[in-house]
C-alpha cells in the first residue's frame, strides 16, 4: 500500500533537528487543514503555496517530495 507523503513527512519528525526539512514536518503535524491523503505533486504544491506561511522555500518542499519518491520506489520491489 502506498504511503501518503504526510505519512512520510512524518517519519522525517524529529525534535533535535532544526534542519529545514525536519520544521516542515513539524509544521504539517501542526497544520491540521494540511491534505494528509494527498500524494499527488500538484495539489500539495497548490496547497502549500496558498496556506504554508511556515513553509521558508517551496524548494523545501520540492526536496522533501523527492525524497518521498525516492523512498515509494525503493519500497515497491
Amino acid at each position: 500500500m502506498r504511503q501518503t507523503f504526510y505519512q512520510y513527512l512524518m517519519t522525517l519528525r524529529n525534535p533535535n533537528d532544526h534542519g529545514e526539512i525536519a520544521n516542515f514536518s513539524q509544521n504539517a503535524f501542526l497544520d491540521q487543514a494540511f491534505p494528509k491523503q494527498e500524494t499527488d505533486f500538484e495539489k500539495l504544491s497548490n496547497y502549500l503555496e496558498l496556506n504554508a506561511g511556515y513553509l521558508p522555500s517551496m524548494s523545501v518542499f520540492d526536496e522533501a517530495y523527492n525524497m518521498y519518491l525516492s523512498h515509494e520506489h525503493v519500497g515497491r520491489n
